[in-house]
């Protein structure tokens, strides 16, 4: 069981910036990699980001790449997701999932979740 707790979402306008804070406690070493999902009023869930235990890997989903750094904090059990050149189309809520499979990116691999926070960019 992992416990994680998002914060850092807000209201920003377009071409602004965000950090996206996860805090991890519990059983942290039974994940595989942590990631970032995000869901919009009325679509499902997406993949966004993911970063290996070892941070050897990291993971985007193309529309956001060149704009998101995913990275983590092994001391303090958190991990991070810096949003750059944030764009109305990334509004949602955002989730972070601790992956207890050996690999995959989809929501059935990741199996503890955060309770979201809200990112709004405005136009």
């Amino acid at each position: 069981q992992v416990q994680l707790e998002e914060s850092g979402g807000g209201l920003v306008q377009a071409g602004g910036s965000l950090r996206l804070s996860c805090a991890a406690s519990g059983r942290t070493f039974s994940s595989s990699a942590m990631g970032w999902f995000r869901q919009a009023p009325g679509k499902e869930r997406e993949f966004v980001a993911a970063i290996s235990r070892s941070s050897a890997m990291t993971w985007y989903t193309d529309s956001v790449k060149g704009r998101f750094t995913i990275s983590r904090d092994t001391a303090k059990d958190t991990v991070y997701l810096q949003m750059n050149s944030l764009k109305p189309e990334d509004t949602a809520v955002y989730y972070c999932a601790a992956r207890h499979r050996p690999y995959g990116l989809g929501a059935a691999d990741f199996g503890s979740w955060g309770q979201g926070t809200q990112v709004t960019v405005s136009s």
